[in-house]
């Protein structure tokens, strides 16, 4: 499994940005995908997470104003963000599991296996 994101960039705060996450290797179904951050001098955080039938979950911080969504026919993970905040400041990483996908999504680091490498995003106040 491949994960490659882009789509990060510098925005002030209350503008949107789309992330994407190219990926290569996963299978048609059963599988977990997700969006986690990490701050400068903070924990890698999930922030979107889906299972492969569509459910999603998120991180309270970021509800109403991100979606998760994943094009099967592309085969890439998106993170639409909205209204962004300076707090949402930080290193976005797309992330997947391929073992526990009969569990519902989940927000937790551990739960997943392969990670891309990151893009930055950075919002002005």
């Amino acid at each position: 499994v491949q994960l490659v994101e882009s789509g990060g960039g510098s925005v002030q705060s209350g503008g949107s940005l789309r992330l994407s996450c190219a990926t290569s290797g996963l299978p048609a179904s059963r599988y977990r995908m997700g969006w986690f951050r990490q701050g400068l001098d903070a924990e890698r955080e999930g922030v979107a997470t889906m299972r492969f039938d569509g459910n999603t979950r998120y991180a309270d911080s970021v509800k109403g104003r991100f979606t998760i969504s994943l094009d099967k026919t592309k085969n890439i993970l998106y993170l639409e963000m909205d209204s962004l905040q300076p707090e949402d400041t930080a290193m976005y990483y797309c992330a997947a599991d391929l073992q526990r996908w009969f569990l519902p999504p989940s927000l937790a680091r551990a739960d997943f296996s392969y990670w891309g490498q990151g893009t930055q995003v950075t919002v002005s106040p």
